[in-house]
């Protein structure tokens, strides 16, 4: 799973854009590994580099279609890059004008994958996105994949880290689209979660 997400990232980092592993690759990687063909990756071009990136992806290797990343880049939406050998599927994420983005953005991780560095959305914020998912369709698989990254965390230390968000300067989750989430919500959550896990290995 990681040799088309390193071939990709690297491109990305050749042209200086910004990226951010995110999705399942991200509860994965946190938590309990799931098959998948796709990896989600939020990006943050400036516009020329965004054309440069397409504009680099040998039609031999690659498939993209400039007309979907241009459409990404007006609405802040996505568009793909299927690797031609593999059959593999890199989601790139426009990043969302909305605070939790910024902030999310902000926060990723960098961390070694075969020798390369890639960057990818931390725990906690894995868990908000995808729990932002649930809600919007596909909630079993989400929240099986949030289920997976919360025994990530240490029982007296799972609260401190979502809480720490509230009223920070920037640093607040606050409202995310659709979803309606508040990061304060998490201590009704959570717990909710760990006894769905609890049910499920009964």
């Amino acid at each position: 799973m990681t040799a088309p997400l390193l071939r990709v990232a690297s491109l990305l980092d050749e042209h200086g854009i910004p990226h951010m592993v995110a999705g399942s690759f991200a509860s994965t990687f946190h938590g309990e590994p799931r098959t998948t063909h796709d990896i989600d990756l939020v990006i943050d071009p400036a516009r020329p580099a965004l054309d440069a990136f397409v504009a680099s992806l040998d039609p031999a290797a690659f498939y993209v279609s400039p007309e979907a990343a241009d459409e990404a880049w007006r609405r802040r939406g996505q568009f793909n890059v299927i690797l031609l050998d593999s059959g593999w599927k890199v989601d790139l994420i426009l990043r969302r004008d909305r605070p939790f983005s910024h902030s999310e953005f902000a926060r990723r991780e960098a961390v070694d994958l075969g020798g390369t560095q890639v960057f990818i959305a931390t725990a906690e914020d894995t868990i908000l996105a995808k729990w932002e998912w649930a809600k919007l369709g596909e909630a079993e698989r989400q929240l099986r994949d949030v289920r997976g990254v919360i025994p990530a965390f240490d029982s007296g230390d799972f609260a401190p880290r979502f809480h720490r968000w509230q009223g920070g300067s920037g640093g607040g989750v606050g409202a995310v689209g659709a979803a309606e989430l508040r990061e304060g919500d998490f201590h009704l959550f959570v717990p909710l979660l760990r006894g769905a896990a609890s049910c499920s290995r009964g």
